[in-house]
């Protein structure tokens, strides 16, 4: 079965990008769909020195690293991705391995504002850009105001299901892509 990581750039329990990860999970169809933590220590070089990589941080890295694809849902703050999100981006690339190589990504984001996180959207396509991922184009999924945009069970408003529907689709297809990749380099 396709294993599929999410990681919110949010780390409120019941934050609407968590409600879209779950919702893109639910979209995408059969697949073990889990979620990081990313409540990981704020990067520190000297930190880092000490006492070398924490484990939280390696255990986010293992997981990106087991999993067929991953999911990833920002909030916009300022203008850009959360400190949060942007934090754990750093650590993972602080790691020996190279967990996002080659490995299918969906993007997307819910924020408060009328644009739906469109800069942070942007923002995290140009962060993840060293990282050599296999980031799905589109299309775009950005829940604007995004507090009055799901239900009491955590379903994303309807005029927003089209765009998440194919973007799951899209990921689909770059992990049927990849696994025969791998089939064919064994």
């Amino acid at each position: 079965m396709t294993k599929i990581l999410g990681l919110s750039g949010a780390l409120r329990k019941d934050s609407t990008n968590r409600k879209l990860l779950r919702e893109a999970a639910r979209v995408y169809g059969a697949a073990e769909y889990s979620e990081a933590d990313l409540a990981l220590p704020l990067y520190d070089g000297d930190l880092e020195a000490a006492a070398g990589i924490p484990p939280s941080v390696q255990a986010l890295v293992a997981q990106i690293a087991e999993a067929d694809a991953v999911l990833i849902s920002t909030p916009e703050y300022n203008g850009g991705i959360s400190g949060v999100l942007k934090n754990a981006l750093d650590w993972i690339s602080r790691s020996d391995v190279a967990p996002w190589a080659g490995k299918p990504v969906a993007i997307m984001s819910a924020a408060a504002g009328r644009a739906g996180g469109a800069r942070a959207h942007h923002e995290l396509r140009l962060i993840m850009a060293p990282f050599q991922a296999r980031i799905v184009n589109g299309p775009e999924v950005m829940v604007a105001a995004s507090y009055e945009q799901f239900d009491t069970e955590g379903r994303v408003a309807e005029e927003y299901v089209p765009f998440l529907t194919a973007l799951m689709e899209s990921l689909h297809d770059e992990v049927q892509r990849k696994a025969i990749e791998n089939a064919q380099a064994a």
